[in-house]
């Protein structure tokens, strides 16, 4: 009988380390889950073990990172295959012979390994880089837990394809308005740089005095012939400077927030963020994750700053015994329908069900707000072309007009 170390979390997402006696690492395996702790390494201390040195050699091999799609794609095959009768072995094995070269096939190959020297399949998922989150490897673990992989797949599969969803409705939206704004950056580089000095040399020569308006079009034109280096430099200096700025804790911090308050696009964020939340939140618990390690979760895996500060204020508070309802009132930047929403499922009993509740409504809302930002944005973006290719072509014109109205004079 050998000794080995663990590294393990209990019920409630703690981490807890220590050691025990077993025949072999799959057996450390059982006896940990029947302890009801989470294994999340497994090694022995002799440093005999076969398995540990493979498994050493194999961890730093390097992986890719799936995609959303790949990651999707790998996810429902195996619940199909899990469903269709095969072991966990046997399927991620049928991933892994696939003709088609993907990220797919050193993952599962990956995985296969490491299910075979012992490891649970959520502990597995740990050591495959950043491919899977936090929140996709305890949603494993419930699945293992239940019995019910197949199905928490499944789930995982449907939750998937709503982030996903959300996520390219957002960048969709975006995606017209920048190509506009970045075709008008384009027309007035043509303006200033070719037509505008052939019209400042074909009335330069009438030697009439000009409008105001078309003076100051030509000597912006001459300016920035002149000194288009220049101009380039600063702005690469001030996008570095912004992306150095922001980089540090408190400028990310103010970004970050500022982000949430702009006009059009902070009311977007919101809902997408309220959204992915409700949704998260419904998932975990329904797959019978605690509440305030599912929080602690969504914690980790959301990027940014100022949300994740308020997301562990609401972690504290519901560690300390207070409803979430009332930790998000207390927070003071949730909604308030989001916590009667809460307030009366905490109330039946039902807080899986307000969850996904709250997130239909906010996935409504973020529908609605992705269309109001793609009516006010686009016509906005058009407009202020519009309006600078009407200066433009009113400045060469009313300068046009002035030399030829002198020519008649004479």
């Amino acid at each position: 009988m050998a000794e080995f170390a663990y590294k393990a979390t209990d019920s409630t997402g703690s981490p807890t380390t220590g050691r025990l006696a077993a025949h072999s690492r799959g057996e450390a395996y059982r006896l940990l889950r029947e302890r009801g702790l989470q294994p999340v390494s497994v090694s022995s201390t002799d440093g005999s073990d076969s398995s540990k040195k493979s498994a050493a050699a194999a961890a730093n091999e390097p992986l890719p990172r799936l995609n959303t799609t790949q990651l999707l794609y790998f996810t429902e095959e195996l619940a199909e295959l899990l469903e269709a009768g095969l072991k966990l072995e046997g399927a991620l094995k049928v991933i892994e012979q696939r003709q088609e070269k993907s990220g797919v096939q050193p993952i599962a190959s990956r995985l296969r390994q490491r299910v075979r020297d012992g490891f649970s399949f959520s502990a597995a998922l740990h050591d495959c880089g950043r491919t899977f989150d936090p929140l996709y490897c305890n949603l494993v673990a419930a699945g293992e837990a239940s019995g019910a992989l197949p199905q928490i797949l499944k789930r995982q599969c449907a939750y998937l394809t709503l982030i996903q969803d959300l996520r390219s409705r957002v960048v969709s939206s975006l995606l017209y308005p920048a190509i506009v704004f970045t075709s008008a950056i384009v027309l007035m580089f043509v303006f200033l740089t070719f037509l505008v000095p052939q019209l400042s040399s074909l009335l330069g020569k009438t030697g009439q005095k000009l409008p105001l308006i078309t003076q100051v079009l030509i000597s912006t034109s001459q300016f920035c012939g002149q000194w288009w280096w220049a101009i380039i430099a600063f702005i690469g200096l001030l996008v570095l400077l912004v992306r150095y700025a922001v980089r540090t804790p408190a400028g990310r911090d103010w970004w970050h927030q500022t982000m949430l308050s702009l006009p059009v696009v902070g009311p977007v964020l919101q809902a997408k963020f309220f959204a992915e939340m409700l949704q998260t939140l419904s998932t975990l618990v329904s797959n019978g994750v605690a509440l305030l390690h599912g929080i602690q979760l969504m914690t980790a895996a959301t990027a940014n700053v100022y949300l994740k500060t308020l997301l562990v204020k609401v972690a504290g508070m519901v560690g300390e015994g207070i409803s979430l309802a009332s930790a998000l009132r207390r927070v003071g930047f949730f909604p308030p329908v989001m916590m009667d929403i809460l307030a009366v499922g905490e109330q039946t009993g039902d807080i899986a069900g307000a969850l996904e509740r709250a997130a239909k409504r906010y996935d409504r809302d973020l529908t609605t707000r992705i269309g109001h930002l793609t009516t006010l944005v686009q016509p906005a973006i058009i407009l202020l072309v519009a309006l600078f290719v009407g200066i433009v072509a009113y400045s060469m014109i009313a300068g046009i007009l002035t030399s030829v109205s002198s020519l008649k004079t004479r």
